[in-house]
């Protein structure tokens, strides 16, 4: 019998395809086809170096096997293997491969975005991958519609219409979008992941369309080209993608949001779900909303006209002439009671969405806040993210 082994997979149900584990990989044993993303049991020397990158924790799974799955049969996964079963003494040997140093780097990456997630217990269980690069949806653009006011910051509505191909998608979930043409090396682009800004019933409801928050990046391939979308244009898209950053289906859940420029997207999804389907009869929703100025902040104007007793908003901007700056950790630090008083509450989930530089002072704010009440940050975050109530989507 084979000596057992400890081998590093990757969940095909919470990837979202990013690719992003894959460039960070310095021996390329992180490789993908038409499907999944998958790491090759025979170069993979447990560097640990795609393990903080990976936005979803997708990444940080492990099977202790007499022989490795290879390349063939993860790339044919569609959900993880369960463990094998491989004898009390058999499987205790392969664990122990996994060092104390390996499980430092583990327990850093966990910190924020790179920790595991769970998706709240109530979530509806989402689609995952139904179109990918070897098999992409074609979606119709209808629409595309410039969100700010600010000649630095370009964010647009953009509207795609599935017509008769099914794309089921839950607020929370990411798309890929597809550029056309080839690299430098002549092989065809990757997809670039967007956020859905709409809820499961479309843009428009009942409607088999999606809408998409993209902010124009100088030199950016794909965002240029979504950018410059026109109406009846048609992309080339992979998804829905994402197992965990998900809404409560429970009415009575409190959310807490905490977003960026355009990390507000799923957060304008969950909205608008919570619009549609419970009025007034919910556990609430408390956002922090930064942006540079209320021109360069998306959907200013709608998110003035979301009543108070659904949505309480903090609108927080950094460069206001004449103005002190001001980010959302600040404004949490002022809003201490409530943010306290929802951290405390079994009913509170937390999302956080925006640049990755947004978490370092979104933490530290959480650990003052939890030390006002005698709380350890670390520890309670940590119990958030196991029962599902912790989400983060930075990039």
């Amino acid at each position: 019998m084979n000596k057992p082994v400890k081998q590093h997979l990757i969940d095909p149900e919470i990837c979202i395809r990013c690719y992003t584990c894959e460039m960070s990989c310095p021996i390329e044993a992180i490789v993908h086809d038409g499907s999944n993303v998958v790491v090759d049991a025979d170069k993979c020397n447990f560097c640990m170096d795609c393990i903080p990158v990976c936005p979803t924790g997708s990444i940080d799974e492990w099977r202790v096997v007499n022989t490795p799955y290879t390349l063939e049969e993860q790339f044919g996964f569609t959900e993880l293997p369960p463990q094998e079963d491989l004898g009390q003494d058999e499987a205790s040997t392969g664990l122990e491969a996994l060092d104390d140093a390996m499980a430092a780097l583990l327990a850093d990456a966990h910190k924020g975005a790179g920790g595991k997630a769970k998706a709240p217990a109530s979530a509806t269980k989402p689609s995952v991958n139904m179109y990918t690069l070897g098999k992409p949806a074609t979606a119709k653009v209808q629409g595309n519609y410039r969100l700010t006011n600010d000649d630095g910051h370009d964010v647009r509505h953009i509207i795609l219409d599935f017509g008769g191909q099914p794309f089921p998608a839950l607020e929370g979930q990411s798309i890929g979008i597809i550029p056309p043409g080839t690299s430098a090396d002549g092989k065809p682009h990757l997809p670039r992941l967007y956020s859905i800004s709409s809820p499961r019933d479309g843009e428009r409801a009942n409607y088999n369309n999606l809408s998409l928050t993209v902010k124009r990046e100088e030199g950016g391939l794909c965002s240029n080209y979504v950018c410059d979308l026109k109406k009846g244009d048609e992309v080339q898209v992979t998804g829905p993608f994402g197992a965990t950053f998900l809404m409560p289906d429970d009415p009575s859940a409190r959310l807490l949001m905490i977003c960026t420029g355009t990390g507000s997207a799923p957060m304008r999804a969950f909205t608008m779900r919570r619009q549609r389907t419970v009025g007034e009869k919910n556990g609430g929703m408390l956002m922090f909303f930064g942006a540079r100025s209320p021109g360069a902040l998306p959907y200013f104007g709608p998110l003035g006209k979301v009543p108070e007793r659904l949505l309480h908003k903090h609108l927080v901007f950094s460069r206001v002439e004449g103005q002190p700056k001001e980010y959302v950790q600040d404004r949490m630090r002022s809003e201490e009671d409530a943010v306290a008083e929802m951290l405390q509450d079994p009913k509170t989930h937390i999302y956080i969405c925006g640049l990755r530089g947004m978490e370092e002072g979104v933490e530290q704010a959480f650990t003052n806040i939890a030390e006002s009440f005698g709380q350890q940050w670390t520890a309670l975050r940590d119990t958030l993210r196991t029962e599902g109530r912790y989400h983060v989507e930075t990039y």
